[in-house]
């Protein structure tokens, strides 16, 4: 079970994403839980032991959040990268599915 958080801004744009992701991974037959919260959110989610994220993905519009959570997420290794600004526009859920894949090989 893979777990893929996406943050943004106020949690709503990436909805879509999640759900295209979603059914990017089902027809991979990858299970894994994908899910999108808020910039406010994304701090409590990740202290949550009992479902371990195993990368998070930023949308472009907080990209400027990356180094503050790299920094908080360093000792945990959980890779953090910001999603393709074209992809995202796209609502392009496989290409963005296979950059949180390759993350966390």
């Amino acid at each position: 079970m893979k777990r893929i958080m996406l943050v943004c801004a106020a949690g709503m744009s990436t909805s879509l994403l999640v759900t295209k992701m979603e059914k990017a991974a089902e027809a991979q037959g990858l299970e894994s839980d994908i899910f999108a919260v808020s910039a406010s959110e994304a701090d409590s989610k990740l202290e949550d032991a009992s479902k371990p994220v195993d990368v998070l993905l930023l949308g472009p519009q907080v990209r400027f959040m990356k180094g503050q959570f790299e920094t908080k997420l360093a000792d945990k290794g959980i890779p953090v990268d910001v999603i393709d600004m074209k992809d995202y526009g796209m609502m392009n859920g496989e290409a963005v599915l296979n950059t949180a894949l390759n993350l966390m090989k």
